[in-house]
């Protein structure tokens, strides 16, 4: 049983703090410089009893009531008043009309789009490979001309002989 008391005991201090604390930071938010100041406003806990134990109405700020409309006409003065909020439709318009890009050729001509040459790229892939077949191909010729001369005989000899059937035709 002292261990309940104990625990009472323990939590009615932390209460004294706690309401010490917010005593002194309600007085932190008062200025000190104005002693007109009313008294705390009061509250009866019994609505039938006047007699009966009063609490103070702790207010660290002024209320301002946004969403609520107070029935009082005191508090209809502290009603905040219906706020327009700016209207960003039209400024997103403008942003996105100016982000547009503007054509800058109004009409497009395919001639200028599409290449002079439509196959330029084959040939330049493709123009290593032929020099190579080129020189390959003249010295394929060059073999079979050396082969059919020594299959004939002498070159002097093919020479004179070409030479003379020309000689015999032009005699005639």
């Amino acid at each position: 049983m002292e261990k309940v008391g104990s625990l009472e005991e323990a939590a009615r201090k932390r209460k004294e703090r706690l309401l010490a604390l917010k005593r002194k930071q309600n007085d932190e938010a008062k200025p000190q410089d104005d002693p007109e100041e009313p008294p705390p406003k009061t509250k009866p806990t019994d609505g039938d009893d006047d007699t009966s134990e009063v609490t103070p109405v702790v207010s660290g700020k002024d209320k301002v009531f946004k969403n609520y409309v107070p029935e009082d006409e005191k508090l209809q003065e502290k009603l905040q008043p219906n706020v327009e909020l700016a209207q960003v439709e039209d400024h997103i318009k403008d942003q996105l009309e100016a982000s547009k890009p503007t054509p800058v050729v109004e009409e497009i001509d395919l001639n200028n789009l599409a290449p002079r040459k439509p196959d330029w790229d084959l040939k330049r892939d493709v123009a290593p490979k032929l020099a190579k077949l080129e020189k390959r191909t003249e010295r394929a010729i060059a073999e079979l001309i050396r082969e059919r001369l020594q299959s004939e005989g002498d070159l002097a000899a093919a020479v004179d002989a070409h030479s003379e059937a020309q000689g015999d035709e032009d005699s005639d």
